[in-house]
């Protein structure tokens, strides 16, 4: 454990004005709040603190960071308070401790919820100030270098997860490589401990055996470039256990079948350096087609910057190189913290893209299990790059669609997407996307989020603003319904209901706002007796016994509502515009359109009856119909050319019986309306290729 005074040479070494006493007096509050607490190892408490607070030297972070890794359990584990960091420490410090910390009260939530709630309060906080984040990777980091005195196997393996899905890839996308490698291979031990020893294992041996080989590669490499006038330093390495277990399972592969287990780097001076280099090590030795990757032209969306490149060396050896200079080398491995050297005055600015991201990611997401799904998407994928026409570059996960790209581009975008043009050419929104492709997205003002995009995006961002809109959708047309069936309700009352009556409705069902009442009302979560009662008291007293109290005075229009957000239509009887409609309503499911002579209404179902119309110049829906065609060539094509001529789109076709010489066709067909639909089952009768046609 580092001592107070090495702790507070640290510092200075690379801050010679930072506040001495300050950092002597954080230093002991942290002794003396956590006194005589006890970690698992049997340490005293506070040498955690001390040992996260070292780590931040390390990166060489200015001094209310440091303060901040001192005090970061405080508040927490102690008694102490944030007024009492504010007030020996300034409001800067209390802000990232209070960041940092996490709320008792989350401990009490069941796994998932508390996972959740975790990551969005320090999401929040780190899109504020980004030291917050690099405090809690540095106090994660020590907890799992020390993991292995817990004794509880299940926590040690929680603890493991939740480290290789949240804080590992946190590490990465701020391109803390180091932190991100080393947290990943403690993990890896805990939750494959089988697989870890026999990695291990297994590159020991190579070790052993290795005689000196991977310093004789490195030493033939920095010869190499030598000879062409470049003084480079070279250092070769294995691979950590958990990318090769990763290649292995990825690849469905054996040990012995992963080639690349040794990887080089060249650090030069320069970026024009690190071209030359390449060039010569594609002259002296083979390269592998497909294993080069340029991410000094296009940097990872972390900073990261290299040339990457695979070579066969003697004997068919194959080796991966990394090319780059030391600038690159400081930001890669170490990431935005190698940009924020201590600099009187300045701060630290968190708000990098991919954290805007992450932070409408939390707004948009509607519980915990969207939350954690939303979020791993967003910080562990690997990506492709694709462009904007004006040559914008935009980092996605692989598989991305141009949906997934119009959020990327901003939000508004996507939600106003209609079509794309991939590369000049019109594509399916569903089409993945590739390296390189330039994306062009058509858009209308009138448009909205699709529901049917969650099919096939695959970024956090889309999902989740792609969720909240159609939540919304569902919720404004849900108001709507239970906006009429209010004005049906009041028609009840022997009153006249206005603006004060409703308001005092509100108040007295304890509802938020009128809107909140209505979408109640809409979703058959408060009963017609209640919201009567709520307006007039005691009205509803003299209507015991009645049995006409509840009956609808007129039918509820239902135009101008959208089919799957204000209403489903059934699929038992698939009404269509112009048939009798009434509507059954199952709380929280929203209303269920039937057709009056809907055998389902026959069973006695229990729901609410709603009586309903379609509204004038209602118009479009998908009714079904039953065709028996002659099994003869060119049926099916006249059939279809009915459709057609009717203007009529197929949406499913099904060959659902043959009994010769007849084929009975299954067809889900979209009409305008009842009188439409009329018209093509009768010009199908009037077909010498159908034998016989009806609606289902």
């Amino acid at each position: 454990m580092l001592r107070q005074y090495e702790l507070v040479e640290r510092v200075l070494a690379y801050d010679p004005d930072a506040d001495e006493a300050l950092l002597n007096r954080a230093y002991v509050y942290t002794v003396q709040k956590h006194g005589t607490q006890k970690r698992a190892s049997g340490d005293p408490y506070f040498s955690h603190p001390v040992e996260v607070a070292g780590l931040m030297t390390d990166l060489q972070l200015d001094q209310a960071t440091i303060i901040t890794a001192l005090l970061h359990d405080t508040v927490e584990d102690t008694l102490a308070t944030i007024e009492d960091i504010e007030k020996h420490f300034g409001s800067e410090v209390a802000r990232l401790v209070d960041g940092v910390t996490k709320l008792s009260k989350i401990e009490a939530m069941p796994e998932d919820e508390r996972a959740a709630e975790n990551l969005r309060k320090f999401l929040l906080a780190m899109s504020e100030d980004i030291r917050v984040l690099l405090v809690k990777l540095a106090d994660r980091m020590h907890n799992m270098r020390t993991l292995h005195f817990i004794k509880s196997p299940d926590k040690r393996r929680r603890i493991a997860r939740e480290t290789m899905d949240i804080y590992a890839p946190l590490a990465e996308r701020v391109g803390m490589y180091e932190y991100m490698r080393e947290m990943q291979q403690l993990a890896f031990e805990q939750l494959e401990p089988e697989a870890y020893k026999t990695i291990t294992g297994r590159l020991e041996q190579i070790r052993m055996q290795d005689g000196g080989q991977v310093d004789a590669i490195a030493l033939a490499i920095k010869q190499a470039l030598a000879e062409a006038g470049l003084q480079v330093e070279v250092g070769g390495r294995e691979k950590h256990p958990f990318s090769i277990w990763k290649k292995m399972a990825e690849r469905h592969v054996s040990f012995e079948q992963v080639t690349d287990i040794m990887a080089f780097r060249v650090i030069t001076e320069n970026v024009a350096e690190c071209y030359r280099a390449m060039g010569v090590l594609h002259t002296v030795w083979q390269f592998i087609p497909g294993k080069f990757k340029d991410y000094i032209s296009t940097p990872k969306n972390n900073g990261y910057r290299s040339l990457h490149t695979s070579l066969i060396y003697e004997n068919s050896m194959r080796v991966e190189v990394q090319i780059r200079d030391r600038a690159m080398h400081q930001t890669n491995e170490f990431g935005l913290a190698a940009h924020w050297a201590y600099k009187q005055g300045d701060r630290p600015d968190g708000q990098v893209g991919w954290l805007r991201d992450l932070i409408e990611i939390v707004d948009a997401s509607h519980d915990a299990e969207e939350l954690l799904e939303h979020t791993r998407m967003a910080i562990y994928q690997d990506r492709i790059f694709a462009f904007t026409p004006k040559g914008a570059l935009h980092q996605l996960p692989v598989g991305s669609t141009p949906v997934d790209f119009a959020f990327a581009v901003h939000t508004d975008l996507g939600a106003q997407t209609v079509g794309a043009k991939i590369n000049g050419r019109h594509m399916p929104l569903r089409t993945a996307l590739h390296n390189g492709d330039v994306v062009e997205i058509i858009k209308s003002k009138k448009a909205v989020p699709q529901l049917s995009w969650l099919g096939f995006v695959v970024t956090g961002k889309a999902r989740a603003a792609i969720r909240r809109a159609v939540r919304l959708k569902d919720r404004e047309e849900v108001v709507e319904i239970g906006r009429k069936l209010f004005e049906d309700i009041a028609s009840r009352v022997p009153a006249k209901i206005g603006r004060k009556a409703t308001g005092d409705a509100v108040r007295r069902l304890e509802m938020h706002d009128a809107d909140d009442l209505m979408h109640a009302i809409g979703a058959a979560k408060i009963e017609d007796r209640d919201v009567m009662e709520a307006l007039v008291p005691g009205c509803t007293a003299d209507m015991e016994g009645r049995e006409d109290w509840n009956r609808q005075e007129k039918a509820i229009s239902i135009r101008g509502l959208t089919p799957g957000a204000g209403f489903q239509l059934a699929q038992c009887c698939h009404p269509v515009p112009g048939d009798r409609i009434v509507g059954l309503r199952n709380p929280g499911t929203g209303v269920e359109v039937h057709a009056i002579d809907c055998l389902k209404l026959a069973t006695g179902v229990d729901a609410d009856w709603l009586d309903l119309s379609w509204g004038k110049a209602s118009k479009g829906a998908v009714g079904k119909l039953r065709a028996t065609l002659y099994d003869r060539p060119g049926a099916l094509a006249e059939m279809a050319g009915i459709f057609g001529q009717n203007m009529a789109n197929i949406r499913a076709l099904e060959l659902s019986q043959i009994e010769q010489p007849f084929g009975v066709y299954e067809v889900d067909l979209e009409v305008q309306d009842l009188a439409h639909f009329t018209r093509i089952l009768s010009a199908l009768r009037a077909s010498d290729a159908v034998a016989q046609a009806e609606r289902v």
